[in-house]
């Protein structure tokens, strides 16, 4: 994995344009299924094809999605994302505005993760018993140092990336959602 996969946010203009929940859902199923078109998109997410179509250009302008090279023909176009992931500091958004922002972008995230959560759980009982035996959610907690929080993020998406390679065009495969939150709960503070 190199660093072209992940994309870092340092402008809240950017920032403001990832934060929107449309277009997060927009570049997350760039990433996740490939390069589509607004029109394909639209019918993926019940909008019509001039809205998607609109927020695929401004996520163009902030670099998130490009014209996908591959165009299958003169008349559709079909774009991509750019990168696999999108990171940001909060640290370089410190203003009201820019905690806001990222105060946005993390409810996202949370309402995502819900729905995903809800989902899941609504159909895991259909799957396959290989499935349901292995996909589960485990909870750990460590005293860990903000770099040791760092490493473990890193060595995390490496590894995510070394078993996407190994596994790619398994016939057994299918897509599974990781989630990794480094939370520090306010409650544990005062432990013992």
């Amino acid at each position: 994995m190199d660093d072209s996969t992940i994309k870092l946010v340092t402008d809240l203009a950017a920032l403001k344009i990832v934060a929107h929940p449309l277009r997060a859902r927009l570049l997350g199923a760039l990433r996740m299924h490939g390069p589509a078109t607004a029109s394909e998109l639209g019918r993926r997410f019940d909008e019509s094809s001039g809205s998607t179509s609109y927020h695929l250009r401004e996520l163009a302008k902030h670099d998130f999605v490009e014209l996908d090279p591959e165009q299958h023909n003169a008349r559709d176009k079909r774009w991509r994302a750019t990168a696999r992931y999108t990171s940001w500091r909060n640290s370089d958004f410190g203003d009201v505005e820019g905690r806001e922002a990222t105060r946005a972008l993390r409810g996202n995230q949370t309402a995502f993760l819900i729905d995903k959560l809800e989902r899941h759980d609504a159909a895991v009982d259909e799957l396959e018993d290989v499935w349901r035996d292995t996909l589960a959610m485990s909870d750990y907690a460590a005293e860990l140092s903000p770099e040791s929080v760092r490493e473990l993020q890193r060595r995390t998406l490496a590894l995510v990336e070394e078993l996407r390679e190994k596994d790619r065009g398994r016939p057994d495969t299918r897509f599974v959602r990781l989630y990794l939150a480094a939370l520090i709960d306010p409650d544990d503070q005062d432990a013992p």
